[in-house]
């Protein structure tokens, strides 16, 4: 059984349940919840609190025309063939993913996202860009390292969001596993070192930009987004 030690703070969960997070850091918080126990149960508990405040609030009063433009979507056209078509082929339908190593998966979160083809970035690294259908702009990504390779030292201009899907790293500070979830900002400095006996896939979204110590990393980062 994976030991997942590594988890998102309340204020990001909290965030999550209220569904006030930009799509790339939901997507890699949502993938770690699905498979965390903790943090379930965690998000769970924000989002009947949030349902109880909500009922606490007063009534608002509608506009006069609510009802009608209610009545007039239900009816059309577009609406009749969403509802027409199965959940499940409205949330995948025909994606591009790359292929994942025997035994992994892609997390329930990615539904619905499509992905390019394993790029090269360096030896024994490669990487995949993640499209995400409700903002296909969001700097989401996906990192698979060789056993033994290791990222360049960097700090970040701003967040990264990290969800372990396959592997293990140590970053200087810590050993990160399968389910394990790490944020880092500009106050951390760091370089993952990939553990022997596996690869490592890992799922980012970043805000700003990975701030590599060497210029070449720099460049090569620059390329993908990093």
């Amino acid at each position: 059984m994976t030991t997942i030690r590594h988890h998102p703070t309340d204020d990001m969960l909290v965030a999550l349940a209220a569904g006030t997070l930009p799509a790339g850091p939901a997507a890699v918080l949502a993938s770690h919840v699905e498979d965390c126990a903790v943090c379930a149960e965690r998000v769970a508990e924000f989002e009947a609190l949030g349902g109880a405040l909500l009922e606490e609030m007063p009534d608002a009063g509608l506009a006069p025309e609510a009802l009608a433009r209610t009545l007039a979507a239900i009816d059309s056209p577009l609406a009749s063939s969403v509802a027409a078509t199965p959940p499940h082929a409205r949330r995948v339908g025909h994606l591009s993913r790359p292929e994942l190593p025997a035994g992994a998966r892609w997390p329930r979160a990615l539904d619905g996202c499509s992905a390019t083809p394993w790029r090269w970035i360096g030896p024994g690294m490669r990487w995949s860009r993640l499209r995400l259908p409700q903002d296909p702009d969001a700097n989401v990504f996906l990192l698979r390292i060789g056993a033994g390779k290791f990222l360049p030292p960097h700090t970040h201009s701003e967040l990264e969001l990290t969800q372990v899907l396959w592997g293990s790293f140590h970053d200087g500070r810590a050993m990160f596993g399968p389910g394990d979830f790490d944020a880092a900002d500009g106050t951390i400095h760091h370089q993952p070192v990939v553990q022997p006996g596996s690869e490592c896939i890992c799922l980012a979204a970043v805000d700003g930009r990975v701030v590599f110590d060497s210029f070449l990393a720099r460049t090569l980062g620059s390329l993908v987004g990093m």
